[in-house]
């Protein structure tokens, strides 16, 4: 399995170098167009290879989309730890019952050996 991963993360290094050196060319990002810039005084713009945009588009998405699943599955999230503690709080009751109710109507000594048990 080791190699199987290097494999697919060499494959992957392979191809991120391949789609950087196809795309060198420099692009201008402006933050606003031009007609809106002129009328605030105030326009941000950088020149940028090409691939450095579409990696940190990729990333944007991918971080978008891990937030947004991480916020979709919050309700299931509390619903298994509330659940979760209301195992804990009743498997809590049944010892404490099983252990009056045998105490009861037993023996000391086989009240200990089912403890243990």
């Amino acid at each position: 399995m080791r190699y199987l991963r290097h494999m697919v993360l060499g494959f992957i290094a392979i191809s991120l170098i391949s789609v950087a050196l196809a795309n060198r060319g420099v692009v201008r990002l402006t933050l606003l167009p031009e007609a809106l810039g002129e009328l605030i005084g105030f326009n941000v713009q950088m020149q940028v290879p090409l691939f450095v945009v579409i990696f940190l588009g990729v990333t944007l998405g991918l971080l978008i989309g891990f937030v947004w699943e991480w916020l979709r599955e919050m309700k299931h999230r509390s619903a298994a730890r509330s659940e979760h503690m209301q195992v804990v709080r009743l498997e809590r009751e049944v010892s404490k019952l099983k252990a009056t109710s045998a105490n009861k109507d037993k023996d000391e000594i086989l009240a200990l050996l089912d403890e243990v048990s």
